[in-house]
């Protein structure tokens, strides 16, 4: 496996791929449906990965608060990790299952937030990259200033994740 080096141009490029590759492929997905595999177990899972993930988000604060880039980095890369972990079960979920609707009486507040959760999932990947990107490169003007926008747009999409699944729940067939 070929190391990616941060200084390298092709690195942004990189980036800028995946952010449109992720989204693009996660929606063609939906159009994908197979059949005879039931992986109904995954939605408590993945929504307590993101769960998982916005206590990490809030531990890297408070890690880096307390000036331990150390700990601050290790509780991001998990937290990158847990959303990749994340993304591949939402993925085999939704295409081995049927779509659930809501059918609560909070239907304004369910799809605000689920519209809102989906525009900012996607908006998030190449901020949440390029931030990490600044970091790795050792730009920490730039890192803080981007981390100023990507902590709560992250930390909403985690949290958000969790708001969803509790509240479509148990419409699950």
């Amino acid at each position: 496996m070929a190391k990616i080096d941060a200084n390298n141009p092709t690195t942004e490029k990189l980036i800028k791929i995946v952010s449109i590759v992720i989204p693009v492929a996660v929606a063609a997905l939906f159009g994908i449906r197979i059949e005879g595999v039931d992986l109904s177990f995954l939605p408590p899972l993945y929504a307590g990965i993101n769960g998982l993930t916005a206590f990490l988000l809030i531990l890297a604060l408070i890690a880096i608060k307390m000036n331990n880039m150390k700990i601050h980095r290790m509780f991001i890369r998990t937290a990158i990790g847990f959303s990749i972990l994340f993304l591949l079960c939402y993925v085999a979920y939704h295409i081995t299952s049927d779509p659930t609707t809501y059918g609560g009486d909070l239907k304004p507040l369910y799809y605000f937030i689920l519209i809102s959760h989906i525009a900012l999932s996607v908006a998030v990947i190449p901020i949440v990259l390029y931030t990490y990107l600044w970091a790795w490169k050792g730009d920490f003007v730039r890192h803080k200033k981007w981390t100023r926008f990507a902590w709560p747009i992250w930390f909403y999409v985690a949290v958000t994740g969790v708001v969803v699944y509790f509240m479509i729940a148990p419409y699950y067939q």
